[in-house]
């Protein structure tokens, strides 16, 4: 993808090291985020009828991209079901330059507001939702360096299942392909299941900590990387001695298998984590690669990014391999008077209702039970024990104005992008905004919530990338003959697989002998 040098997080060295890149210009990564649904972040914008939708195409006499703008139906996220959707999404990625289409996913219903799963159906906040993984497949016939980041919950299937349809994967996208892992934490999720109400939630992690043990040893420790022997002589595909049986007795699962499923590109799949509670924060500083961060502002962000990477340091790993990405809303235009035009058009079209399900979800807030003047963001109105503790936490730090904020203000804020930040201005001032986050938070890149879709990523690439480029902060176009896995597009060409100070990498087949 012509890297330059110092834009490399981390070229192969037989150490494994992350390079010293004090002083020079750090280097960006875009993910665009979205979601099996009619309404991902901000709901209601399907309703829109018509926008500009900016798109690249490639012209076969030509190595470069040229910026096309076309005139389509506007939000296409209720056509979703239509497999031309993800196709022609993940070619507007692909060519555009995005690192990673990053897909969100749930398992149950937001029913915190007004204790009812009725508006939340009514509205289209994340309702219906369909699973995410199917479409990947597709996406990645007609791309070549786009990755894909799904979302998967460790309550709610056995590591067996999951590590065969991520290995699965990632033979099939030629290891483009990462995991993002949740514990999961609604109660309709979990009675959807047959449990009446969700583990609770350190248990959880603790959980997710051994389903993680048993997940690298299937992808790790059962294959021999010569295992495929295709002796056509001697019949015989692959030799038995070296696929190793695994026999897993702990406190939580219980296995006796070799995976059925042989070495793909990338054996684990690039790992992100969500959530950065106090027992979060513990996982993600041992497992993670990636952490998905949610925060309101840099300031109350920094110190989670940097106890995240304390603990992984303490782990044994080097803290800036753990890569953070942050969500972020960009509303762009030419010019600031177009990005501001776009912005009000679509607070026409938000719904705050809609908004209000996904935001008293998330907290534990029951908006619907509070007065518009009254103070909203305390502890004492979340009282639903089902909700993102590390996202309640964001607004009562007082990040963006939100300690004390009454439900009126909040309304504003989260009719688009709920309870992200949102920049809207031209690629001039969203390009600042991004790297000035960045430099003050620590993250290292951007989950980036469209308000409609496509049009969003497509103004992501017609404007905001090419500035990034100008910049030397965002990599220039891959070379034709390159294609990087999803480790790979984060550590550098070569290092496909768990970096040797990762925890996984004990599992590995040479190194690992279970008792």
């Amino acid at each position: 993808m012509s890297v330059p040098a110092e834009l490399q997080s981390n070229p192969t060295t037989g150490e494994n090291k992350i390079p010293d890149t004090e002083g020079k210009k750090k280097r960006i990564y875009l993910n665009a985020f979205d979601m099996f649904s009619v309404s991902h972040l901000s709901p209601g914008q399907w309703k829109v009828s018509q926008s500009p939708l900016s798109l690249f195409i490639q012209h076969q006499h030509q190595e470069t991209l040229t910026s096309c703008i076309f005139k389509r139906k506007g939000d296409q996220n209720a056509t979703k079901r239509n497999l031309d959707y993800w196709i022609n999404l993940a070619k507007l990625l692909d060519r555009g330059g995005f690192d990673m289409l990053f897909l969100a996913d749930t398992y149950g219903g937001y029913d915190t507001y007004q204790g009812s799963l009725d508006e939340c159906i009514r509205r289209g906040a994340q309702w219906p939702v369909l699973d995410p993984i199917i479409p990947i497949s597709a996406m990645a016939a007609v791309t070549k360096n786009l990755t894909f980041g799904v979302t998967a919950s460790t309550s709610f299937e056995p590591p067996f299942l999951l590590a065969k349809r991520l290995s699965t994967l990632d033979h099939l996208t030629k290891g483009r392909v990462a995991w993002n892992i949740v514990t999961s934490w609604k109660k309709g999720a979990f009675k959807a299941i047959g449990l009446d109400s969700p583990v609770e939630h350190d248990q959880r992690y603790a959980v997710a900590d051994e389903y993680m043990d048993v997940v690298y040893k299937l992808w790790e420790s059962s294959w021999s990387d010569d295992a495929i022997e295709e002796d056509v002589d001697n019949d015989t595909y692959a030799n038995p001695d070296k696929v190793r049986q695994i026999n897993h007795h702990g406190k939580f699962f219980n296995l006796e298998t070799r995976h059925i499923v042989d070495p793909s590109p990338q054996r684990t799949p690039l790992l992100f984590q969500a959530g950065t509670s106090l027992a979060g924060s513990g996982f993600a500083a041992k497992h993670a690669e990636a952490v998905f961060v949610t925060g309101q502002s840099a300031s109350a962000l920094r110190p989670k990014v940097d106890n995240v990477r304390s603990l992984a340091k303490a782990q044994g790993r080097d803290p800036d391999s753990v890569k953070f990405f942050v969500t972020y809303v960009p509303i762009i235009g030419r010019t600031e008077d177009e990005a501001q035009a776009k912005y009000h058009e679509f607070r026409k079209h938000a719904s705050v209702i809609g908004a209000l399900v996904l935001f008293s979800g998330q907290t534990g807030v029951d908006a619907s039970n509070i007065p518009l003047d009254d103070e909203v963001l305390t502890a004492e109105h979340s009282s639903s024990e089902n909700k993102v503790q590390s996202e309640l936490y964001n607004l009562l730090a007082g990040g963006a104005d939100a300690s004390g904020s009454t439900l009126r203000s909040v309304t504003e804020k989260v009719a688009i992008g709920v309870l992200a930040p949102v920049v809207v201005g031209s690629p001039t001032t969203v390009a600042d905004t991004l790297q000035t986050f960045a430099e003050e938070s620590g993250v290292d890149g951007f989950n980036l919530i469209h308000v409609t879709s496509p049009g969003s990523f497509g103004d992501v690439v017609e404007f905001l990338i090419p500035e990034l480029r100008r910049r030397g902060v965002y990599p220039e176009p891959a070379e034709e003959d390159e294609q990087l896995t999803a480790r790979e597009r984060i550590y550098g060409p070569g290092q496909s697989r768990l970096r040797d100070d990762h925890p996984g990498s004990q599992f590995k087949y040479d190194a690992y002998q279970e008792e």
